[in-house]
This record gives C-alpha cells, structure tokens and sequence, in this order.
C-alpha cells in the first residue's frame, strides 16, 4: 500500500459515499439505480474505443462480476427502501472487509499476517458500530438489516472477483470500461419494460443527480480496480470502507439522521484499524 495506491482508495471512498447518498435521494429507487446503470454503460460505451481491450482470461471474472454487481443493486436497492441511509450503508459496508479478507485467502492465496487480521477485524468493529448506532431507540428492522448484510456479501463477492480479474486483463482501464458495458443496460431495460410509456417521464426529474451518480460511481471503481493491480485484496477493501464514515456524515448532513458520540468511537476504531493494516506486512502478493 504506496502512498499513492492509499490516497487513491481514499478518494474512491469519497466518490463511492456520494453516489451511494445521491442513490439514496431518488424516491423511486429503480429510476435511481437505472439512471446511473444507465450512465455507466454510456461512459462505458465511451471510453472502450479509447483503451485496450481485456485479455481473454479476465473475460470469465467480468461476465461473473456483471451478474454479481446485479444482483448488488438489487439488494442495495431494497436495503435503501427499507433502511435509513446512516444504517443500511453502513452494515453493507462494513460487512464486507471480513468476508473479502477470507475470500482472498481461499481463492487469491493473499493470506494477512497477524496484525493485518487484527487491523481489519477492529476497522470491521468499526463500521459495524456506526451501522448499529442507527438502531439505537428502534425496534430492529430485519429485514433491512438482512437486505444490508446480503449486499455486503455481494460486495466481498464482486470485490475478490474484479480484483483476480482485472489482474488477469492487463489493462485496469479496459477492463471497467467493459464492465460497465456488460451490466450497464439491464436496469435501464428492465425500468423500460416495467414503466412501458412512463420511462422518460419517470427519468426526467432526477436525470441529472442520476448521471451525476453513475460518474462518481464509474471514477471509484476505477480508482479501487487499479489499486487492486497493485496490492492484496483485502487491506483496500478495508481502506474503501472507510467511505462508511463519509455516508454516515452525509446522513446527519442532508439525511437530517444524527451522528452522536457513538460514531464519533466507532469512527476512532475505523482510523485505528485502517492503520494496522497499512503497516502490517502481507504473505499474499498480487500477481
């Protein structure tokens, strides 16, 4: 993890945090998930003529990456309809690192030394907490928790499986590129046959948050798929989450849902944990 490898997860975090609090703020979730599908395939469609083209291995990770980041969307989907934003983001987030760092292991042969596990179970404590702090006084909604941890799932699933294929494309560019192309129409598709008529009438007021989402969302991915051609798996998936934190100040922001000192801890223990895993030495190299 280079100085530059580190600052450009960061900045993915930011970037994924928006798009995720822009999502959020469409009322109807498929016209705000089509929108920015929608925007990802065309910023797919153009920047493909302009980079190369992924090698032949990398095809299998990108096809299976497409059908999981589908199904990603519609649990992330359900999970805003269900949840409050400064909850659901959260729990899907910080579930993730834990699974991604066993994923990693069995099937990238990235294996974490002693105090890498360490730093990404106490960052994992973290985000939890900032999730579960949005329980607090509520009887526990379920099935939004339920929806929030099958995206996380999604999210270990997609992220080991871009991280194997992209190093197997030759071409970080190439491979998001083409990505975007492969999953981007199935929402809007799906949006046109449900709304028949309505489609343009149902996109129109909320195109412009939409594509402004889907261009945050291609730039972080982008940003986390090349640092995964230049270190392990897991220690970004941990570093990314840290965009927990920024949606859980996007929540008190503009979501009007509090913060409190809870998050304040739990946010301490992102930090903490986020340095034990930068220091720590990794067995694992990617390849």
């Amino acid at each position: 993890m280079t100085p530059l490898v580190t600052a450009a997860v960061l900045l993915a975090a930011v970037t994924h945090a928006g798009w995720n609090a822009l999502a959020h703020r469409i009322t109807d979730k498929l016209v705000g998930f089509a929108l920015i599908s929608g925007g990802g395939l065309l910023i797919g469609l153009a920047t493909t003529p302009f980079v190369a083209f992924p090698a032949g291995p990398a095809w299998p990770y990108l096809l299976a990456s497409a059908a999981v980041h589908i199904a990603y969307y519609a649990l992330l989907m359900t999970s805003f309809r269900l949840g409050d934003f400064g909850q659901a983001y959260p729990l899907a987030r910080g579930s993730a690192p834990l699974v991604v760092t066993l994923f990693a292991a069995v099937f990238a042969h990235e294996v974490p030394g002693a105090w890498a596990s360490a730093g990404i179970a106490v960052s994992c404590l973290g985000l939890g907490g900032v999730g579960l702090w949005g329980l607090r006084g509520k009887r526990p909604e379920w099935a939004a928790i339920g929806a929030a941890l099958a995206t996380g799932l999604t999210i270990a699933a997609y992220t080991v499986i871009d991280g194997m294929g992209v190093r197997a494309s030759h071409t970080s560019l190439g491979y998001i590129a083409w990505l975007m192309v492969v999953q981007g129409s199935v929402l809007p598709l799906f949006l046109c046959v449900r709304a028949r008529g309505e489609t343009v009438r149902l996109l129109r007021p909320y195109a412009a948050l939409g594509l402004l989402g889907a261009a945050l969302s291609v730039a972080a991915y982008a940003l986390v798929l090349w640092a995964q051609t230049r270190a392990a798996l897991a220690p970004i998936a941990a570093l990314r989450e840290s965009s927990v934190i920024v949606g859980a100040a996007i929540g008190a922001l503009f979501f009007k849902e509090r913060f409190g000192a809870p998050r304040v801890a739990a946010a301490a223990l992102v930090v903490v944990g986020i340095g034990l895993t930068l220091r720590a030495g990794w067995h694992g190299t990617p390849t």
